[in-house]
């Protein structure tokens, strides 16, 4: 199968997302009845969550069913997320749309204190046998398993189905290409943009996707060379939310602190590759061979003795050499972990625009591997992947789950990246967006000459919280450890973002009902142009 792209003008769409997106058409304007508003075509109404961990996780999936139980998820045409929101919007597929379901699994996962080690394990050790492991694979089946207290072995691929029928929202995760960090941070590069979606996984700037199914297999001049099997949901979380905000805003006290406190991540697997990574930049650089290649006996040496400590220390069922895999293969994870930490390396996968003769950008086409990672780290919402207009986004709802620190932050970020860019998006006043971060409202609706209406939804507000907004925030701060995650303390969270949507329903309802209306008069003029 081959990549499938376009010229870059063109800000493509495929098809099959063309042809799932129409059929969704057909459930809105049955929503849209229900909802008691009248439309001849449906508008496209798009639902953002923001970045923000377990926090996000848990209050994007109370926004999810809050709007399922109030009839407005089902006029919504397309979901997307960063970071933690990738996983909530992930689980709701997972469970084919059954929020009763998803609640329950929630409380279960977190009424008891469990963690699958043994299983999580396994799975990173099979992950390592991929000549792409990175440390993403190590994040997402060691860290994030443990955060979220579950691992789905499910596929993007998987959620065809529902989208393809109309019965559920287009899904779109959001990355970015670290290699191209200097390029956003220098001019916001539209390029460093990644999206995933049950059909495509590409860079929407070119007009540039592989297929769902063989992204991450090994292309060369536009032609399948190899093929790897798709990556799982949880390989897809750990490539949404990596340690990479964890470690380069709490690389200092409060990493330490923080790696201190952790029952099994911390203080018996991650932190010595923490320690390991430091020392390298340290030290020594890696010795070379006789074939001028680094050599890393020593390191392997160092990490074989680790590894021997670490299992010494954990209580193991009895060896299973089928499900575990061998010593070799447990060591050769140790080994290749402790390489990636030295190199600082993560989201490395097969660049399937290697040498491809459609790609006029050689940054893009001479690369072998690219390197995707949190979309966070360039704006904690993914505002950038239904701007374009193909997609033809008339209302957009973001639910920014971000610490009260950091508030309107993602406005701020998506203006700037907007003007520069030439693309609609309602333009705020720096001096309004101040005096909103020191009392935020729960809605806020921003309205711009031209382009979608985008209503602002900040979790912590003082419409909600009251007084006691900052202490909101910092119960629930962004790397607070999954074992503090208990279920008083999980419930709270899910029943503050349930009331955030419930409370500013009707705005939601007048918003859509105007969309509807501008849409149909859009239309309208348009044919009217034709005769």
């Amino acid at each position: 199968e081959e990549p499938f792209v376009c010229r870059r003008t063109e800000n493509f769409v495929t098809g099959k997302e063309k042809a799932a997106v129409e059929r969704r058409r057909l459930h809105v304007l049955k929503a849209l009845k229900k909802l008691h508003i009248e439309a001849d075509e449906a508008p496209v109404v798009a639902v953002l969550g923001s970045g923000g961990g377990l926090r996000a996780h848990i209050a994007c999936l109370g926004v999810l069913s809050e709007m399922k139980e109030q009839g407005l998820l089902d006029a919504v045409t397309y979901l997307a997320g960063v970071s933690g929101s990738t996983w909530a919007i992930s689980s709701l597929y997972t469970n084919d749309g059954d929020m009763e379901a998803l609640e329950a699994d929630l409380r279960h996962r977190f009424s008891r204190q469990e963690w699958d080690l043994a299983k999580s394990l396994q799975k990173t050790v099979q992950a390592a046998r991929s000549e792409n492991y990175s440390l993403t694979d190590f994040w997402a089946y060691m860290v994030i398993s443990k955060q979220t207290r579950e691992l789905p072995e499910s596929h993007l691929s998987n959620m065809k189905k529902p989208v393809e029928e109309g019965t559920l929202p287009y899904p779109i995760f959001a990355a970015i290409d670290n290699d191209l960090q200097p390029s956003w941070q220098e001019a916001k590069a539209q390029e460093t943009w990644f999206e995933f979606t049950p059909h495509h996984a590409g860079f929407p700037a070119l007009g540039a996707y592989v297929s769902i199914t063989h992204f991450g297999s090994k292309f060369k001049k536009g032609r399948l060379v190899r093929t790897h099997p798709e990556r799982d949901l949880s390989f897809l979380r750990g490539q949404c939310w990596e340690c990479l905000n964890f470690i380069t805003i709490f690389l200092g006290d409060v990493w330490r602190r923080t790696v201190a406190n952790a029952k099994y991540v911390g203080r018996r697997i991650f932190a010595p590759l923490l320690r390991l990574q430091q020392s390298l930049q340290r030290e020594r650089p890696a010795l070379k061979d006789e074939g001028g290649e680094p050599n890393y006996n020593w390191l392997t040496e160092m990490l074989e003795n680790w590894t021997r400590t670490f299992l010494e220390k954990q209580e193991q069922p009895d060896e299973d050499p089928e499900s575990k895999g061998s010593v070799s293969d447990f060591l050769d994870f140790v080994r290749k972990t402790g390489i990636c930490a030295s190199k600082w390396e993560w989201g490395t996968t097969h660049n399937f625009l290697y040498k491809h003769g459609g790609i006029r950008d050689k940054t893009m086409s001479s690369r072998r591997h690219l390197h995707l990672v949190d979309a966070g780290l360039a704006i904690n919402t993914p505002f950038p992947l239904v701007l374009p207009p193909t997609r033809e986004v008339h209302l957009i709802l973001s639910f920014d789950f971000i610490s009260y620190c950091l508030l309107l932050r993602t406005i701020r970020a998506t203006t700037d990246y907007c003007r520069r860019h030439k693309i609609p998006f309602p333009h705020v006043e720096e001096a309004k967006l101040d005096l909103w971060s020191k009392a935020p409202a729960s809605c806020y609706i921003l309205k711009g000459e031209t382009g979608p209406v985008v209503m602002h939804f900040p979790l912590f507000n003082t419409d909600a919280c009251g007084d006691d907004i900052e202490a909101w925030s910092d119960t629930y701060d962004t790397f607070k450890l999954a074992d503090t995650y208990t279920l008083d303390v999980v419930m709270p969270l899910l029943a503050l973002a349930k009331m955030n949507v419930r409370e500013n329903k009707k705005k939601i309802l007048r918003e859509m009902r105007n969309a509807a209306m501008l849409y149909y008069l859009k239309r309208y003029a348009q044919s009217c142009s034709l005769v």
